[in-house]
């Protein structure tokens, strides 16, 4: 329990693979009616899919879709949706970010230079780095190129010193001054080698190294090494002006978002392209006998856990094995898109799904390729006058220390459960609403007088019930206060929480603090001694000794007080 702090926040992740499939962080509220575009010789995309997907962006799903199925008889198209809230119909050739699937990509030109003899799979990684930058090591064992490609570094998924100016854009000015300050620092989760851990961090230094061991671009490279051969003609992490004005806007929330610019982190997300152009990949992966299908063959030769017994890693590839015979796959997630590739060589069956919106459609890649995967289910949105939404506002006790706050939000409602951040709330029936970033709903109960009483939270097989806090029961807000400068000054130190340090710093006139492993944050004064965070509910109150010097901070969190003494 020591050292938990914030697990809430925005979360900056370029993908959301994840062996149990969690769903997207926000759901898209229906804005857009789309109109469907099929491209096909021989159409192979089932009704029920085209249903599915006519549904997803009509009930307030998604922005648009559009679907690509690669069979040996050619690919075919389904497009439903628009580019933007007055934009153009979407089509094969509009293009979206398409995030971690970039990492296959990296993978595959790190396998290139393999099969070249340009390098090993067990060069250390260290080596392709300046003298200057030290690589850290776990139990005398160095990280390699593949460590790197199969996410078994020991590296953490994010730096800790990932502090975006921009946080609409967030990777933009994350350089490799950053990542190197960070190499020099860091302590590895884990012995590299030792076990599969999903990182941003560790594809994105794959790329980097080989960008400085070829002394190529990104784009460079993957021009030569993949979209040449393959015939990608509109795919690249730096937008041409012909990719500017195809580009199908990313939405989050309801409202169209920024786009995400990777620095020398690109190899783990930064790729944009189209449905034609990665429906062209899939095929060169998948039916042809070149160079691509021999670097993906090198990429699945040797695997590894990743997670569970039916879940393989190869190089940047996962491969599943739930349903029938195995999927070839990855997916991918920026702030406003959402992608899905893979194929399945059994069949000689490939599939390539693209959203401009954050909501997670992976579900549709995978029924495509096995009817056994199931389709997720859409739930309508119900929209609820004003005052009805007032009604279910206030704070619901799950358990002793855990609350569930409902709370309006614009027009809409959101939830937060402790620790954990806001996300939007939306009604399917009066008294029954439901979020999309998991599978959960919440049903309220209303006493004689017709007032709300409880809410009970369905979610993974549970129903737990929660009651009502009457107000003088809510917790109080917090407000900030002023504190003098030269106070502040005094706090900013290292604090020891068990195995983890407390770094905080003063900018700007503010706190912020940092726990290992995790992002810094800002801490806000409601005191001369203490402060709160407002991405998670926890709280840090300095403590002075009997001279008069700060001596420890405490951490309240979940109900515990964790002291941390000052090391510095």
């Amino acid at each position: 329990m020591s050292g938990k702090l914030p697990a809430a926040g925005p979360r900056h992740y370029l993908s959301r693979m994840n062996t149990k499939r969690t769903r997207s962080r926000l759901p898209f509220l229906g804005v857009f009616i789309g109109s469907a575009i099929a491209l096909s010789n021989a159409d192979s995309i089932q009704d029920d899919v085209k249903e599915h997907i006519r549904r997803r962006v009509d009930d307030g799903g998604a922005a648009g879709i559009v679907l690509g199925v690669v069979t040996p008889g050619g690919t075919d198209f389904f497009c439903y949706g628009v580019t933007a809230r007055d934009g153009a119909k979407l089509d094969a050739d509009s293009v979206f970010e398409i995030g971690s699937i970039s990492k296959v990509f990296t993978s595959m030109l790190l396998a290139d230079a393999v099969l070249a003899g340009r390098l090993k799979l067990d060069d250390p990684a260290a080596s392709l780095l300046p003298a200057s930058v030290k690589t850290p090591q776990k139990d005398d064992t160095t990280i390699t190129l593949e460590h790197l490609a199969s996410h078994r570094s020991g590296l953490p998924r994010m730096p800790d010193n990932f502090a975006p100016k921009d946080e609409s854009n967030p990777y933009a000015d994350y350089g490799k001054e950053q990542l190197y300050e960070f190499l020099n620092g860091c302590k590895l989760v884990s012995a590299p080698g030792e076990k599969y851990a999903y990182s941003n961090l560790g594809a994105g230094l794959l790329g980097h190294v080989l960008c400085l061991k070829s002394a190529k671009t990104y784009d460079d490279l993957l021009a030569q090494t993949i979209c040449g051969p393959a015939g990608m003609k509109h795919t690249a992490c730096k937008l041409s002006a012909d990719m500017k004005n195809h580009l199908a806007l990313g939405h989050s929330g309801g409202k169209a978002v920024s786009n995400w610019d990777l620095d020398c982190l690109e190899g783990a997300g930064g790729i944009r392209s189209t449905a034609r152009d990665m429906a062209a990949f899939v095929k060169a992966c998948m039916l042809s006998d070149g160079k691509l299908a021999a670097l993906v063959a090198r990429c699945v030769e040797k695997r590894y856990p990743a997670g569970g017994d039916k879940m393989d890693i190869g190089l940047g590839w996962h491969i599943d094995k739930r349903y029938e015979q195995e999927t070839t796959w990855h997916n991918g997630g920026t702030g406003g898109y959402h992608s899905y590739c893979g194929f399945r060589a059994d069949r000689k069956l490939g599939v390539v799904v693209l959203t401009n919106c954050d909501e997670d459609i992976d579900d549709i890649g995978e029924h495509v390729l096995s009817a056994a995967a199931p389709l997720s289910k859409i739930r309508r949105v119900l929209w609820l006058e004003p005052a009805k939404l007032d009604e279910y506002v206030g704070y619901y006790e799950l358990r002793r220390g855990v609350l569930l706050h409902v709370a309006r939000d614009g027009a809409g409602l959101t939830a937060q459960l402790t620790g954990q951040e806001a996300v939007p709330l939306l009604a399917e029936a009066e008294d029954r609403l439901f979020v999309k970033v998991v599978d959960a709903q919440l049903s309220f109960a209303r006493g004689d007088d017709g007032k709300v009483k409880s809410a009970t939270l369905h979610q993974g097989g549970r129903d737990q019930e929660a009651r009502r806090l009457a107000k003088e029961e809510e917790p109080r807000p917090r407000t900030e206060v002023a504190v003098d400068p030269k106070i502040l000054a005094e706090y900013v130190g290292k604090y020891a929480l068990g195995p983890a340090t407390f770094d905080i710093k003063l900018s700007d006139g503010k706190l912020t603090a940092q726990l290992t492993g995790q992002r810094r944050f800002p801490v806000f004064a409601e005191s001369e001694t203490k402060f709160y965070y407002k991405v998670v509910d926890a709280q840090l109150t300095f403590v002075r000794d009997d001279a008069g010097k700060v001596a420890a901070l405490i951490l309240h969190q979940n109900g515990m007080d964790q002291r941390a003494e000052r090391v510095d």
